[in-house]
C-alpha cells in the first residue's frame, strides 16, 4: 500500500487553515471558541469542535516545534543603557 505523506489528506479544509488554527491554540492561550471567532472574522466558517479535533491530532507536532524554537534563559545578554558622559563637548 502507498501511504500518503500529507498529514492533512482527507480533511475538508486546506492545510494552511488547519495549521494556522492549531498554531493559534498552542502559541497563544486561546480557547477553541476564540479561535473559531478569529477564523470567522477572516471569513472562514469552522466549528470549535473541528479546531479541537485538529489540536488533538496535530497539536503534538506543533508543540514540539514551538518548544524547539523558544529561546532558553541565558541565550542573550542585554546590557543596561548607560548615560553618555561629556568631556569638553565630545561624547565619551
Amino acid at each position: 500500500m502507498n501511504k500518503s505523506t500529507n498529514p492533512y489528506a482527507g480533511h475538508r479544509y486546506p492545510a494552511e487553515i488547519i495549521s494556522h488554527a492549531v498554531w493559534l491554540y498552542f502559541r497563544f492561550t486561546l480557547s477553541f471558541r476564540d479561535i473559531e471567532e478569529l477564523l470567522a472574522a477572516r471569513g472562514i466558517v469552522v466549528t470549535y469542535e473541528a479546531v479541537r479535533q485538529w489540536c488533538l491530532k496535530f497539536g503534538h507536532q506543533y508543540a514540539k516545534k514551538i518548544r524547539r524554537r523558544r529561546r532558553r534563559p541565558g541565550d542573550t545578554w542585554f546590557l543596561d543603557e548607560g548615560a553618555p558622559r561629556r568631556r569638553k563637548g565630545v561624547l565619551v
